[in-house]
């Protein structure tokens, strides 16, 4: 899903690919939704609706986006589709992040 341009030079694939990350959890119901399947451990599309104000086409455009990126996965159950949070892949965005934090520390200037 990497929505950034690939002829950009300053843009190392890896920052890329963190940036779609952080893009798909960039909605409260996106964090809802990861939150709740990290949570229970899995859980049914239907399942999720239920616990949430939107609409099933809302909520079905949401898993699609966090499982483009890999923080979901799907497996058919009939005619549903059980989702799981992949909570490796979750865990990185966090180390991430981190990495980055600790790298780029050189003081804060702001004042704070």
């Amino acid at each position: 899903m990497n929505t950034t341009r690939k002829s950009d030079p300053t843009i190392s694939p890896g920052d890329a690919e963190l940036a779609d990350l952080c893009k798909a959890l960039g909605h409260p119901a996106r964090i809802a939704i990861l939150r709740r399947l990290l949570h229970d451990g899995g859980c049914m599309c239907g399942e999720i609706v239920a616990g949430l104000p939107l609409s099933q086409a809302t909520v079905s455009q949401h898993l699609k986006v966090l499982k483009q990126v890999g923080l979901l996965r799907g497996e058919v159950d009939g005619p549903r589709i059980c989702y799981c949070a992949d909570r490796e892949v979750a865990l990185d965005v966090v180390a991430r992040l981190a990495r980055i934090i600790e790298r780029e520390n050189h003081g804060n200037t702001c004042g704070t």
